[in-house]
């Protein structure tokens, strides 16, 4: 029997343990998707105990425990940072198979150097040993990053955001990339109650009072010039249901004149004024060379009376299943007409689409950038073991495996990064399997390459840091 979460965890054969010990275990991290606040780097606080680095903001958590039966006030509420952490480790050992189980031990093992397993039993032992080391040092968000071997990062900013904070990064000369990556979601969502103050907040931060379709053009432009200016190399979007409603620019124009002045739009001009505006914006960032992710499927906020209690995103999201094929193909082709479909990054959190976006990325494939459309890594709800592997097969068995752009952590942690150790390791154990399995060649440098690549090496070169 094997002893907990060695040294080989995961790695179950020769060449898994070779692979990932010798090219993928020390590479650097480029982290192109995270919800990290450059704030928080910039100011650069020491947490005062495991709590509050764990269980603050951490929604994946937080739906283990309530799963276990927790009250709330042990989880979002008034309870203290002990009595939550308490409750974490009471949930634990009810979650075999959950990659919290791993992600858990693996942040335990490698920041804190704790090798016991966390339940009710040592409880208190590990809440002390670990705000120990953080009382002794090092716990502070800029040497979490770069203890993690961090080279980069994309942070997800609106378009208002003024980007502060990565400026004072980048001019203080921190040696790791903390760069903006745009997502402008408010300016897209015209159905929304907020729409309208989003607006004049936009039309504030940018100098451009929007009034007009075109306002909102060019005060999104200016604001990605200044995205420009602070290192950006990506946009990112989140749709429930992906939609295709396309529309001459005078429909549009009139679509965002009445709901500027407060009337209500039907669906299908809904979804004409966002189809509308993802073109522009894709043309967009094809002329900066900026990469689109498309975060496709969740329903959001579904438990409305807790919503009501404990905010939005704090884990009452789960997986939609709109239809997504016919839209996107046909919003990609669009901009493909005039060869201003950009870097484009797919991924869906039902892994039913797992093969529709590994097929539909060969269909817009050209010889600007290697597999210039990806399939995404799997995410959120996908983003355990049987997810990654099935991504991973799927992409392998209709693109090429080898230009995958690799794992992102889709976090607000600071102590999310050994999640890139978890898919190395699985990436490793999967290589290696075909290996052994004689479905693939033992040559070193080959092997060499693949790993590190997708480890590494292919998001670097794909979004040019």
């Amino acid at each position: 029997m094997r002893r907990f979460m060695d040294e080989d965890f995961m790695l179950y054969n020769d060449t898994a343990k070779r692979l990932y010990h010798r090219y993928a275990q020390t590479l650097p991290i480029f982290d192109y998707h995270c919800h990290l606040s450059a704030r928080e780097i910039y100011e650069n606080r020491p947490a005062e105990n495991i709590a509050q680095l764990w269980l603050g903001g951490d929604h994946y958590k937080w739906r283990a425990m309530r799963a276990n039966g927790i009250s709330e006030e042990r989880i979002t509420g008034s309870a203290s940072d002990y009595e939550k952490f308490e409750a974490y480790a009471e949930t634990l050992p009810y979650a075999a198979g959950n990659p919290l189980y791993h992600w858990s031990h693996l942040e335990l093992q490698r920041y804190f150097h704790i090798d016991k397993v966390l339940g009710p039993s040592t409880c208190r032992e590990i809440w002390e040993e670990a705000n120990a080391a953080i009382q002794s040092g090092g716990f502070t968000p800029r040497r979490l990053i770069m203890s993690s071997n961090v080279y980069g990062m994309c942070t997800t900013e609106d378009p208002a955001d003024s980007l502060e904070y990565h400026r004072k990064l980048a001019e203080e000369g921190f040696p790791v990339k903390v760069l903006p990556a745009m997502r402008p979601d408010s300016a897209l969502e015209i159905e929304k109650k907020p729409w309208r103050d989003y607006m004049r907040k936009l039309g504030s931060v940018s100098g451009v009072e929007i009034r007009s379709f075109q306002d909102l053009k060019n005060a999104l432009e200016i604001r990605m010039d200044a995205f420009d200016a602070s290192g950006c190399v990506a946009a990112d979007h989140g749709f429930e249901r992906f939609m295709w409603a396309p529309a001459p620019e005078a429909a549009a124009e009139e679509i965002f004149r009445r709901a500027i002045e407060g009337e209500d739009l039907g669906q299908e001009e809904v979804d004409a004024y966002k189809s509308a505006l993802m073109v522009w914006l894709g043309r967009e960032y094809s002329r900066r060379k900026w990469a689109m992710e498309l975060h496709m499927g969740p329903v959001r906020s579904r438990n409305t009376r807790m919503v009501a209690c404990v905010g939005e995103a704090t884990g009452f999201d789960s997986i939609g299943d709109h239809p997504l094929a016919v839209p996107l193909a046909a919003y990609m082709d669009e901009l493909e007409k005039t060869r201003q479909l950009p870097k484009t990054i797919l991924f869906s959190i039902n892994n039913r689409d797992n093969m529709v976006l590994a097929t539909m990325a060969g269909n817009f494939q050209d010889s600007s950038v290697p597999s210039k459309i990806q399939m995404g890594t799997a995410w959120w709800f996908q983003d355990h073991r049987d997810g990654m592997e099935e991504q991973m097969k799927n992409l392998a068995n209709e693109g090429l495996l080898g230009r995958f752009i690799g794992m992102l952590t889709d976090s607000r942690s600071f102590l999310s990064y050994p999640r890139h150790e978890y898919f190395r390791r699985i990436l490793c154990n999967l290589v290696g399997n075909w290996v052994e399995m004689g479905e693939f060649p033992e040559d070193e440098d080959i092997l060499k390459k693949m790993i590190s690549d997708i480890s590494f090496y292919n998001a670097k070169a794909y979004f040019d840091v």
